[in-house]
This record gives C-alpha cells, structure tokens and sequence, in this order.
C-alpha cells in the first residue's frame, strides 16, 4: 500500500457541540442547523430546491425495486425520490477560474484517486453541469487537495500554511469577481478533497470551513472540521489502474473463505500498532501483518488474501479514512472498520450495518471474539450484501446510474436540499 503524508500536528479528540449537527433523518429531511445562511436574493433554483425538499418529505413507498435493494439503505423510498429530484432537476456550475495543475487536473491513481475521479466525471458531464450560473444549485470549487499536497507543500517545513493562505485567496478571488458565493456566503458551493489534509486547508477562510459542503474522505467528527448533516463522508478508493478502474473487482463465495480475518499494512496511526501487537502471528485464524512476509505472498498476495477472507480488518492509518473499507467492498469482503468518530461513506443513505462491522478502538484487544459472536447466518448475509452495495462504490469511465460519481454528487445534492431555508 502506498505510504501516507505523516501528520503535521496533533490535534484534540474533543468535539464541539456547536460544531456538529444532529443525524441527517432519512425520513425526511432535516431542519437546517442554526447557522444556515440565508440568501442575499432568491432564484429559481431556490424555489427548486424548496419544492424537492417538500417531495423528499412525502416519497412514496418503495417495494421491491429491481435496482435498489432495500436492507443496504435508511429508508430506501426518501433515497429513491431525493435521486429522482437530482436527475430531473440538479444543475451544477462549474467555476473555470484557477489555472492547472491545482486546478482542473484529475489525480486518477492511488489511495486520493475519488477527488480526481469526481473531478474528471463531473467536468465531462453533459446531464448536471450548466454554462449559465444563474441556473445553478450548486457551485463546485474545481481544486484538487492532492494537486495542492504535491505542488505547494515545503517537504520538511510542517505547516500547511501555504496550502490554506492559497486556497483562501482563491475563494476570496471567486467571491469577488462573481457575485455568487456572496449570495450564500457559500453555502451552495462545495469542493470533493480525498487526501488527509483536505479538512486543514480551510483553516483561514470562515465561510468554507463553516458554509461549504465539504466531501471529504477524512470524515472526523473530532477535529471539529467535518460538520454531519452538512458535510459528506467521500469515499476513499484505491484505482490501481486508471484505464481499467473496475479490473480484479469480485472475490469469493462465502462457503469459499477459509480465513476469519485478515489485514496487511504499514504501523502507522493509533490503532493499527495495538491491532498488531495483540493480533500479530499470534492466532492462525487472524491473519494480521505489518507487511506480508515474502514466505507468504508466494503462495497468496495481499489481494488474493481479501477475495479468500470472511472479514477484512479496515483499522484507521494516520487519519480516520482508510482505503481498504472499499477495497474489502470490491473484493467481496466483509469490512471490519476500526476508528471512532469516523462518519462512514455516503452515511447519509446507507446502513452500514448491513454489511460491516464496526468495532470500537478499545476492543481491539477481543476482536477475534466480536467476529466469533458473529452468527454464521449472519455473516453469510453481510457478504451478500457486501455484493449487492458493490455497485455504489464502482468508477466508470462512463457513469451509470447509482454509481459512486452519482453517490457522491447525489449525497451533496441531498445535503444542500436539508440546507435551504424559504426566503421571506
């Protein structure tokens, strides 16, 4: 696996109350928190807005949709009727301000590919994105976080402060050339960040941190940064293979997987070291490595080792994200997912305890008897349904209907619809 950016600073456990909103109710929409801006002016896409919240509020009940399987969902007709106001009516307005490589330029490879997969999808699209901004529900912030990493990080210097000073006189270059941001002092803008440092480059400007919607992959609720009910949880996928992004997808029946559980993967964080010296060639049902020894890999490589498990230990890295939550997904693997205060991708729609586990920090030390208390019965229907979630977690080079390109755009839809207040 490739190595992660090491921390800059450390950061407190803590969670504001004023910080955090309550649980999005997919029931039916929220009502927006406290300081939910209210626009300098209406528009018609307001009015849309307002008339999709009402239709979300009152979806008709869904029974046995050929596509949407009910158990993997909150509430599956909301889902269906919020995804169905989305294609008939969303519009997205992108900004073609900012010169590349920061912007406009998709990083496709590794474990920060979503921002750039986003990135590329949505400026291809020909359904969603609008040339006249005056139509537009939503206005996307075409940067990429990894592009800044990469381009404007001083190796060595610890601080990001470059990064957020360039990101602040960005938007203070948008909100006063157009007129846009400053009718919702942003809150109908969002950016798609996937690397760890995405949340911290918003430090300087207090309408992004606090109004955008922010798609982050490091969705900790801890830090303050990330906002449930307005933020959306990205998912963080690892595309070994731009051209072929779908390439070694699928893994064992469950009658077939011989290995309880099984991770690989370097020490870094706060768990993975206590994972390994409790887990590590300890116990033959555990198959828990730092890094896979060679003796090994000639018989089974790491991903062979996922496709051949019943779960697939997913314990946070450095940041609460980890890639391997969506890999154990594409393999067909049960995820055990092992980091407290981590809002878990598209939260919002999905009930991942249909098809995960998520087991507490502090009980690392008994997991092998969390998954023995597993009934079999029940693990046979999390695998099932681990294949059924697959297709909301797969990139095309051509989006298909519920795919992750229209997860993502989909649950920032459904955040913005939870956000608009009535002008009066």
């Amino acid at each position: 696996m490739h190595q992660r950016n090491q921390p800059l600073f450390s950061r407190s456990d803590s969670t504001s109350s004023s910080d955090v909103s309550e649980d999005l109710d997919m029931s039916g929409p929220t009502v927006p928190p406290p300081n939910a801006e209210i626009p300098l002016w209406s528009t018609t896409a307001d009015g849309e807005l307002i008339y999709a919240k009402k239709e979300i509020a009152n979806a008709p009940l869904v029974s046995g949709h050929p596509d949407l399987y009910a158990p993997l969902f909150r509430n599956v007709s909301t889902f269906k009727r919020s995804y169905e106001l989305m294609e008939g009516l969303l519009k997205v307005y992108i900004y073609h301000d900012g010169a590349k490589p920061i912007f406009h330029s998709p990083y496709l490879k590794g474990i920060y590919a979503s921002e750039g997969w986003f990135m590329k999808l949505i400026e291809g699209d020909q359904d969603f994105v609008v040339r006249d901004p005056n139509r537009a529900h939503l206005f996307y912030l075409p940067y990429s976080s990894r592009q800044l990493q990469h381009n404007l990080y001083v190796p060595g210097s610890n601080t990001l402060e470059p990064l957020s000073i360039f990101v602040k006189n960005y938007i203070d270059m948008i909100s006063a050339k157009f007129p846009y941001w400053n009718r919702t002092k942003g809150a109908d803008h969002f950016f798609v960040a996937c690397h760890d440092w995405g949340p911290y480059t918003t430090k300087l400007h207090g309408e992004l941190r606090k109004n955008t919607i922010k798609a982050l992959c490091n969705a900790d609720l801890s830090e303050g940064v990330f906002i449930r009910g307005r933020d959306v949880s990205l998912p963080e996928t690892y595309v070994r293979a731009p051209r072929k992004p779908l390439n070694g997808i699928g893994g064992k029946p469950a009658s077939q997987r011989s290995i309880l559980a099984f991770f690989a993967g370097q020490m870094h964080g706060r768990v993975r070291p206590i994972l390994l010296w409790h887990w590590g060639d300890k116990d033959a049902d555990m198959r828990i490595y730092s890094r896979l020894p060679r003796r090994i890999t000639r018989r089974m490589n790491y991903v062979q080792h996922m496709k051949s498990s019943k779960y697939c230990i997913c314990p946070m890295g450095y940041e609460v994200n980890s890639p391997r939550i969506v890999e154990a997904i594409y393999y067909e693997c049960v995820p055990v997912i092992i980091a407290d205060n981590f809002v878990l991708p598209f939260d919002d729609v999905l009930d991942w305890s249909a098809f995960s586990v998520v087991v507490p920090e502090r009980d690392v030390p008994r997991l092998k008897e969390v998954l023995l208390e597993i009934p079999e019965s029940r693990y046979v229907a999390m695998q099932s349904n681990v294949r059924k979630v697959q297709r909301h977690f797969l990139w095309h080079v051509k989006p298909v209907k519920y795919d992750i390109f229209h997860m993502i755009l989909h649950s920032v839809w459904f955040s913005r619809v939870n956000q608009v207040l009535q002008v009066q």
